[in-house]
């Protein structure tokens, strides 16, 4: 989908309970068996998790939110020792994992995140401007407080692909200098003061601002990269790559990836042999998309884009970053390779 657009719920937050998006055709995707081991890379509330140790195949879940790791704790002691759970980034799956069987990413923030008003990712609810799914480093106060207005506009009209980018960000320059802005209300009120609302409008005029914040924070997109650059190496031959995004930049990337990967450029005469490469992954099939009868269920379902590949022989290609398009904004280091 295209960011932001008429997905309040995704966006600022909802008070639907959490459903896993797609779990059929997840799990038809990554074909789990017994005795596999399934990376599930966004543990959350551990809808895929459950789903696939009822598979028989044993699972090592992922997420660097630590209320999600507590809240999986009784599933890890009932679960026979088929699952283990790791905070950290997913992106470093490949360092808790020697090889998998597949490789599970449901992209974004969680509905449980976005319940909890302290959290600060929404602001259908009042709470402090924080955003941070590990609970550490900056904070969208820190950004929003802390950042000259350019780099803001950058963040909003790339990330939030917000029209009103530099108009925003000036008014938080303006604004702040006299108070720093703290809580969510303050900056989604003030947003929507400067920049009005028309009835027709379906969507609050923050919901981009505040997408592109909580994706800054994260340093989502560069995750998403680094995630798929860690799948690529962990995954056996014949292993499963399943990404669920939910707007365009994330689906961008995915599809990207798996289409450079899947290219495969043979050396000859005419080509030095550093310049021949091996296809890392087969594609497997299109872009999928929830049916009107989960949409009906689960709203969260009608932005979500499912795509699948699978692992290759070849050895995993070095780290790079240039293929994914990311964009260079403040504060965000992304080295190349590990």
């Amino acid at each position: 989908m295209t960011v932001g657009h008429g997905d309040d719920l995704h966006a600022v937050g909802g008070s639907a309970r959490h459903i896993p998006v797609l779990l059929g055709e997840v799990l038809e995707a990554l074909a789990p068996a017994q005795g596999d081991i399934i990376i599930d890379g966004t543990f959350g509330a551990g809808g895929y998790t459950k789903a696939i140790l009822a598979t028989g195949a044993s699972v090592v879940a992922i997420d660097r939110d630590p209320d999600a790791i507590a809240a999986g704790r009784d599933l890890e002691a009932q679960s026979g020792g088929r699952l283990r759970l790791v905070q950290a980034p997913f992106s470093t799956l490949d360092e808790h994992v020697g090889s998998a069987d597949g490789v599970v990413l449901d992209i974004g923030v969680s509905s449980m995140q976005l319940d909890q008003a302290e959290r600060g990712f929404s602001f259908r609810a009042d709470g402090p401007l924080d955003m941070r799914m590990a609970q550490a480093g900056l904070s969208a106060a820190d950004v929003v407080n802390t950042f000259k207005p350019g780099d803001l506009a950058r963040i909003f009209g790339f990330l939030g692909e917000e029209r009103h980018a530099g108009r925003i960000a000036r008014m938080i320059e303006a604004r702040r200098e006299k108070r720093p802005f703290e809580r969510t209300l303050e900056l989604a009120d003030a947003i929507e003061t400067h920049v009005g609302r028309a009835p027709k409008d379906k969507i609050h005029p923050a919901t981009r601002v505040f997408q592109a914040l909580r994706i800054f924070v994260n340093d989502e997109l560069g995750e998403l990269a680094k995630a798929l650059l860690a799948a690529e190496r962990v995954l056996k031959p014949g292993g499963r790559l399943a990404v669920v995004t939910f707007h365009s930049l994330e689906d961008r990337i995915v599809k990207r990836f798996i289409a450079d990967r899947a290219d495969a450029v043979t050396g000859s005469r005419h080509m030095p042999e550093a310049q021949a490469r091996t296809a890392t992954f087969r594609k497997a099939g299109g872009g999928v998309t929830a049916g009107d009868a989960e949409v009906a269920v689960n709203p969260r379902a009608r932005s979500a884009r499912l795509r699948a590949a699978i692992r290759t022989e070849a050895p995993a290609r070095a780290g790079d970053f240039s293929i994914f398009g990311l964009p260079k904004l403040p504060g965000i280091d992304r080295p190349g390779e590990r």
